[in-house]
């Protein structure tokens, strides 16, 4: 019921369900270990948001070189573990609001995942990683969490995207090195290469155009339904009737536009663990693959 409810909103937001169309190579593609690039085109200034010595798995490239695409681990996937992960979401624009006392961070929420010991993966624009950089710092050297891009500007890859702007072809790999540059600047060490779509939009030409990238775009089985919600209750059900083994969830680290994050954590780490699920990052979820 909730996702009918805030479906329209919540993908605005970030997005909460798969968009993307069906020219990447899914979750069925094999993982493998390979150097992990932030950002290919510049290599020495790159060189810090890298994460080394111990390269994290990607999924081998689709067609022609095409982006990959993971939203879950599937088959072998017996073991119950989940991932959950984190959208910080903020737009290049967006700075105005942030200066009239928006706050589009949750380092509440950053506390919980710590005080609970759960492994995330949190999906950062660049532009937040500006505004918030001791937070970006703080995120991206605790060996409980990574940092992955989630483009700079939060500007569409695909049109229409529940009306987000849209980044022009010929720009969307410099937006997404740009994010990478932001990390670097902030001093976040534990960056991985993968890339989630704003509003989870993609089509076979964002593929083909962040394929030189070597990222792994990564979407999710599983949706919060947190983005513009007010109802933690509501929201931690929604999770926790759709977590299977191997699943990864999509959830928000924004107040501004989900304030009950926080809330719906405080339930559904404990009922899962209950269940006897482990909570791992997007890095292990695809090296079980």
């Amino acid at each position: 019921m909730l996702a009918v409810a805030v479906a329209g909103a919540a993908l605005a937001g970030c997005g909460t369900g798969s968009t993307g169309s069906a020219g990447g190579d899914g979750a069925g593609a094999q993982a493998h270990r390979t150097p992990a690039v932030s950002a290919p085109s510049k290599p020495a200034a790159d060189a810090s948001a890298r994460p080394s010595p111990t390269a994290p798995p990607t999924v081998a490239a689709g067609p022609g070189g095409r982006t990959p695409v993971f939203e879950r681990a599937r088959g072998g996937s017996r073991e119950k573990v989940v991932a959950l992960t984190f959208d910080a979401d903020m737009t290049a624009d967006q700075g105005p609001r942030a200066a009239a006392g928006e706050r589009f961070d949750n380092p509440g929420l950053i506390a919980s995942l710590r005080r609970f010991k759960v492994p995330s993966t949190v999906f950062m624009t660049g532009r937040w990683a500006e505004e918030y950089p001791d937070q970006a710092r703080s995120i991206g050297t605790d060996p409980l969490f990574e940092i992955a891009n989630h483009s700079y500007s939060h500007h569409a890859f695909k049109s229409p995207c529940y009306g987000l702007p849209t980044v022009a072809p010929e720009k969307m790999r410099a937006d997404l090195d740009r994010a990478f540059d932001a990390f670097r600047r902030a001093g976040a060490r534990n960056v991985v290469p993968y890339f989630r779509f704003p509003g989870g939009c993609y089509d076979d030409r964002a593929l083909r155009g962040l394929g030189p990238a070597k990222v792994t775009a990564v979407q999710w089985d599983v949706v919060s339904g947190d983005a513009f919600a007010t109802d933690a209750d509501a929201v931690a059900e929604q999770v926790l009737a759709g977590v299977r083994p191997g699943s990864l969830v999509v959830m928000h680290c924004t107040r501004s536009a989900a304030p009950t994050t926080e809330r719906a954590l405080k339930r559904i780490v404990p009922e899962l663990r209950k269940k006897g699920y482990r909570f791992v990052k997007v890095s292990e979820l695809i090296g079980r693959r």
